[in-house]
């Protein structure tokens, strides 16, 4: 795993979405990203990832970029936004339907759970059953109905290396199929908008959590449909859970950058309690974020995901 600079120019990106405030285990993959970047000249780029309309907060772009530089973590450029420009997106649609690429589909997520034989075992995802994909013949669609659009799936494995995870291998055909790569609201959807995105900036470095690895092979997809060349490298890390086991969520508390930080915690707890679940201390520690850059090593981080126990956020709290 690398921790060198590399020998060509390499460009990473911390892509905060403003639907919900940044916590901590936001917070930690979003330090080993930037950790990352700082030991082998990367790049970073700031995006906000705000294309998710109706679930985008008011204020929670400029939150998630105050905590960022107030952990100690800086980037390269002004922050852009998906939103100020969406010319990309729609060229990009148009060179996929010019491929016969993609379909139309009107169907209401009520209507695909109705018809898909089961439900992926996925959190959100269903299988789409090609209710309105050309080869089946569907009802023809009034041009002035809304529909979204979908990206033909072909079947087998889609295989990859990440560069942290290992060897990776997803059917999209059978445990999605024909994924959307626009809303019926015209807007890009996020597995079209995350390539383009990464391609315009010239990514070669993408470091997230590893719910999104089945998003890559989908990624991937999209991109050999565009005759696009994938990011170079991906680079995917086990998530924070809560005490329970599960992804960190309201029901564990308050685990919001934001609220630390309106509470009296210094940034340097919360980097250095980030850093003990990152396998650099063997305790929790009062760090800063360069600190966590010059320990940081790929081959510390724990496969598994961590926990945030309670006796962590009364760590955090602690006043001397």
């Amino acid at each position: 795993m690398p921790n060198a600079p590399l020998s060509t120019p390499a460009v990473t990106r911390l892509a905060p979405s403003p639907t919900g405030a940044l916590h901590l285990g936001n917070a930690r993959t979003f330090l080993i990203n930037w950790a990352h970047a700082r030991q082998t000249g990367a790049r970073i780029q700031l995006r906000i990832d705000d294309l998710d309309g109706p679930r985008v907060k008011a204020g929670a772009d400029r939150g998630a970029v105050d905590d960022l530089a107030w952990l100690g973590l800086d980037w390269d450029g002004p922050p852009v936004r998906q939103t100020d420009d969406l010319t990309p997106y729609t060229k990009a649609l148009g060179r996929l339907k010019h491929a016969n690429a993609t379909y139309r589909c009107p169907a209401t997520r009520r209507e695909v759970i109705a018809a898909a034989a089961a439900p992926h075992a996925g959190a959100h995802d269903v299988r789409y059953p090609g209710l309105y994909r050309p080869e089946n013949h569907p009802p023809p669609i009034a041009p002035d109905t809304p529909a979204a659009v979908r990206l033909r799936v072909g079947p087998g494995p889609v295989a990859f290396t990440d560069g942290f995870a290992g060897p990776q291998s997803f059917n999209v055909n059978a445990t999605v199929g024909d994924f959307l790569v626009a809303t019926k609201a015209g807007l890009p959807a996020y597995q079209l908008a995350v390539v383009v995105d990464d391609h315009r900036a010239r990514v070669t470095d993408v470091i997230r959590g590893d719910d999104l690895l089945p998003s890559t092979a989908r990624q991937l997809l999209v991109a050999r449909a565009l005759g696009l060349a994938p990011p170079a490298r991906y680079f995917h890390v086990p998530l924070v859970l809560g005490p329970d086991g599960h992804r960190l969520a309201k029901r564990h508390g308050d685990t919001r950058v934001a609220a630390y930080r309106a509470a009296g915690v210094a940034a340097e707890r919360i980097v250095g309690l980030l850093a003990h679940t990152c396998g650099l201390a063997d305790r929790p520690v009062v760090w800063s974020a360069a600190d966590f850059r010059d320990a940081f090593d790929w081959k510390r981080l724990p496969p598994s995901p961590c926990t945030l126990t309670p006796e962590h956020d009364a760590w955090l709290r602690q006043t001397s």
